[in-house]
């Protein structure tokens, strides 16, 4: 325990949290998470792409709700009571995601992370920081601040306007 401490103290380790979507399992910065909650209804708001579920009313703050399997184009998406959703602050916004699971907090060491793939113009891996493996699992890590500011997101132009 005491090596994974000295590892965390001198900067060689960052902490995921890991979630599902889909098959695949993804990793963000905990540093970025506010809070985990069961899926509960949203209310929609017209006009808004089809990833933009909604908003909820988190103890006063409107929080817009993004659905990943949507916005990562997975399909069948479904609501269960596994069904989460990953309170997240980034970029001085709160902000929801919508998950399948969340699974642990891992802590990852330099070692262990990969760089992402390059891969053609078909695949998006802008918001892909590496990819990390621990014992026989491949995590996706996302930039997740990187995501939500981005244009196509259009939830920080929003806050500003």
């Amino acid at each position: 325990m005491q090596a994974s401490e000295t590892k965390a103290a001198d900067g060689t380790s960052r902490e995921l949290l890991t979630f599902t979507l889909g098959s695949e399992e993804y990793g963000i910065d905990i540093l970025k998470v506010q809070e985990i909650r069961g899926y509960d209804a949203v209310t929609t708001i017209a006009n808004s792409p089809e990833f933009i579920k909604g908003v909820i009313n988190l103890r006063g703050i409107i929080v817009p709700i993004i659905d990943m399997r949507i916005k990562f184009n997975l399909g069948n998406v479904t609501y269960n009571q596994l069904t989460v959703v990953i309170i997240l602050n980034v970029a001085n916004r709160v902000v929801g995601m919508v998950v399948d699971g969340v699974s642990d907090v891992i802590a990852l060491t330099t070692e262990q992370v990969k760089a992402a793939p390059e891969f053609s113009g078909a695949l998006d891996t802008q918001y892909i920081t590496g990819l990390g493996t621990v014992d026989d699992r491949m995590i996706i890590i996302v930039d997740i601040e990187k995501l939500m500011t981005s244009r196509d997101m259009d939830l920080v132009e929003a806050a500003t306007a």
